[in-house]
Parts: structure tokens; C-alpha cells; sequence
């Protein structure tokens, strides 16, 4: 396949994978319209705090492996130096898909655990950096949005920095790389913007 009919097949497939609303399903199978309890929003902190814990990690799950799945069956089945930034693009517009799904007239989650999946399709490393970054603020000051948002800043930042030791020895070097993993990660920081205000004003809901 020609990377001229393998990049526009392969977004689209991974777009519309990014785009079922895992959250919103979970939430349907337990009698909940997750769009009307809690924050409102279809992403897996929703199901949470509204569903219950076990179905806001099993949301978590498929919406981390939205992310993950398209980025390693690009680099699986399009082996290549013409295909080198499939998996890039394939896992990007999951995230895409997740944030604007089709399914909803366009509106989603926030991104976080889908862009998770795709970073730890592209850099495992970092990835777990950054989900230490998450589990210890969560785990100190209890707010899921606090974790996300610093998680997705570190991310951001460290993707600049050259480091063998994290998987990513090029760094700024690769700049394409880097602009759209900052850009993803800055993205999913102004989906929290209402997150942010009520963490502000001390009316963010904590979790436990």
C-alpha cells in the first residue's frame, strides 16, 4: 500500500476508533446518562466518581487502548521509512476522536487517558514518568483533574529533552515529534480549563 492511500485510511480508522464513547456506554449499561450526572462529561474520570470505581478504571482501560492499539498497529503493519509518521498521525487523530467523537455530535472526553495510550505506543518511558507524575498527586491531594493536568505538562516539557534513559534520545532534534506531542498534551490541559477554575476556587470534587 502507497503511504499515499495507507495515511488517509489509517487516520480515519483510527479516528473512528478514538470516537466510541466508551464512558458514555459504561455509564448507558448501568442505567447512567453520564452527560447528565457529575461534570457531565463522557470521559472515564466522569464514570468514576458517578458510576462507581471498578467502571471508571474499565473506562479508563478501553480509552487508554484507543490510544495505544492504532499507534502499534501502524507501526506493525507499515513498516518503513515512508510510513515513519503513521503511527504519529494514526494515534493523534484517536485522541482527535476521543475529544470530538462522531458518535456525539462532536463532543468527547478530555483526552487524557486516549493520549496516554498513544504515548505509550511512541515512548513507554516517558509515559511511565508522566503516570508517576499523576499517581502521586492523586494519591496526595485526591483531585484526578490536578494529576491529568500536571501529567499532561510534564509530558509537554519532557518531550523536548534528549534522554536515552526515557526512550527519546533525539528530543528537540525531531522537533515535527515533539510540536505535536506538546501540542496534544497543551490541548488536553485547555479541556480542563473549567477543571482548572474550580481547583482555583477549591469546588473541584476530590475522589476516595
Amino acid at each position: 500500500m502507497t503511504p499515499q492511500i495507507a495515511y488517509p485510511c489509517a487516520v480515519l480508522a483510527a479516528y473512528i476508533a478514538g470516537s466510541v464513547p466508551f464512558g458514555f456506554l459504561i455509564g448507558l449499561a448501568r442505567g447512567i446518562d453520564i452527560r447528565k450526572a457529575g461534570s457531565g462529561n463522557i470521559g472515564a474520570t466522569n464514570v468514576f466518581r458517578t458510576v462507581g470505581k471498578p467502571w471508571g478504571l474499565l473506562a479508563f482501560a478501553f480509552d487508554f487502548l484507543k490510544g495505544l492499539l492504532p499507534v502499534l498497529a501502524a507501526k506493525h503493519f507499515f513498516p518503513g521509512e515512508e510510513f515513519k509518521w503513521l503511527p504519529l498521525a494514526a494515534g493523534t487523530a484517536a485522541v482527535c476522536g476521543h475529544m470530538f467523537t462522531v458518535f456525539m455530535k462532536f463532543k468527547g472526553g478530555k483526552g487524557v487517558a486516549t493520549g496516554f495510550g498513544m504515548l505509550a505506543g511512541l515512548m513507554p518511558h516517558l509515559v511511565l514518568c508522566a503516570f508517576a507524575v499523576f499517581a502521586v498527586l492523586v494519591a496526595a491531594f485526591r483531585y484526578i483533574s490536578l494529576g491529568s493536568v500536571a501529567a499532561a505538562l510534564f509530558l509537554a516539557t519532557a518531550v523536548w529533552i534528549p534522554c536515552e534513559t526515557l526512550g527519546n534520545p533525539s528530543g528537540w532534534r525531531d522537533w515535527p515529534l515533539c510540536t505535536l506531542i506538546a501540542a496534544v498534551c497543551l490541548f488536553s490541559v485547555w479541556k480542563h480549563r473549567a477543571n482548572i477554575a474550580r481547583l482555583a476556587a477549591g469546588k473541584e470534587p476530590k475522589i476516595f
